[in-house]
């Protein structure tokens, strides 16, 4: 299912987050592309609330297509990080801010695609 939204921001750009869900085996996937900011915390929360809800098994988020995130998107999944969700990050914005989630909280339930990580880290 994917549920793009856009709306305008600036000089008539528009800007969008775009949440597909994959049901993968006994799991399910979240794919995040573009901005997760203003109304698109709010849709993603929802989105969040229904798939979470009706998990056995966390549900991985897939952040590899976000493009920026505010402080209300990083509250946003620091909650569901909370909540037993599992991240994947591959850019250096979101790579910083799983590691930061992950940090205020107990460490192994994120994933970050980093070939710099260091064992240990």
């Amino acid at each position: 299912m994917e549920r793009p939204l856009p709306y305008q921001e600036g000089e008539g750009e528009t800007v969008m987050l775009k949440i597909t869900i994959h049901p993968e085996g006994g799991a399910t996937r979240l794919g995040l592309e573009g901005r997760l900011a203003g109304p698109w915390v709010d849709e993603l929360d929802r989105c969040w609330s229904g798939v979470a809800g009706t998990q056995q098994s966390p549900v991985l988020v897939d952040l590899s297509g976000v493009t920026f995130i505010d402080p209300e998107g990083k509250a946003l999944l620091a909650k569901m990080w909370q909540q037993g969700a599992k991240f994947h990050a591959v850019g250096c914005l979101t790579r910083c801010i799983v590691d930061e989630i992950a940090k205020a909280g107990c460490s192994g339930s994120f994933h970050s695609s980093r070939k710099d990580k260091r064992k240990g880290s």
